[in-house]
């Protein structure tokens, strides 16, 4: 049931709340970021990974499959174990910053995460696309 909604209720609610519950974070503040050990969640599959690579020290933990399929109690199990605080600063990063606006408003407006921030642009155009190199 849990997994039926959460698309649902992340759409909806942009709509009726307004605010998105995340912050967009430039490459320059991930950086930072990066440098006072926030943690880093990669929400791309492993294609896309062997593909353009990953910013070092990042967690790999795909949401979406290729056909846009979840499974949310997976998912959780594995992230709850990165961040462990409801107030714990986090990144998720995707391909282009699209993936990361789902997720980042269902754990921000629906579940209460205080401190959740995207990479302005993704992986593509807010990292590789500025030069900042990725490991494989």
């Amino acid at each position: 049931m849990f997994k039926k909604i959460f698309l649902t209720l992340a759409l909806l609610s942009s709509f009726v709340f307004g605010a998105d519950g995340f912050t967009t974070m430039s490459t320059k503040d991930v950086q930072e970021a990066i440098e006072k050990d926030v943690v880093v969640i990669d929400i791309r599959r492993a294609e896309e990974w062997s593909s353009y690579g990953t910013i070092k020290g990042s967690h790999k933990l795909t949401f979406f499959d290729v056909y846009g399929r979840y499974d949310i109690n997976k998912w959780m199990a594995e992230f709850t174990k990165l961040v462990t605080k409801k107030d714990q600063p986090f990144i998720l990063v995707c391909a282009h910053a699209n993936r990361t606006k789902v997720v980042s408003r269902f754990l921000g407006k629906d579940l209460g995460y205080t401190n959740v921030n995207e990479l302005e642009g993704g992986i593509n155009y807010g990292w590789i696309d500025k030069g900042l190199k990725v490991v494989h």
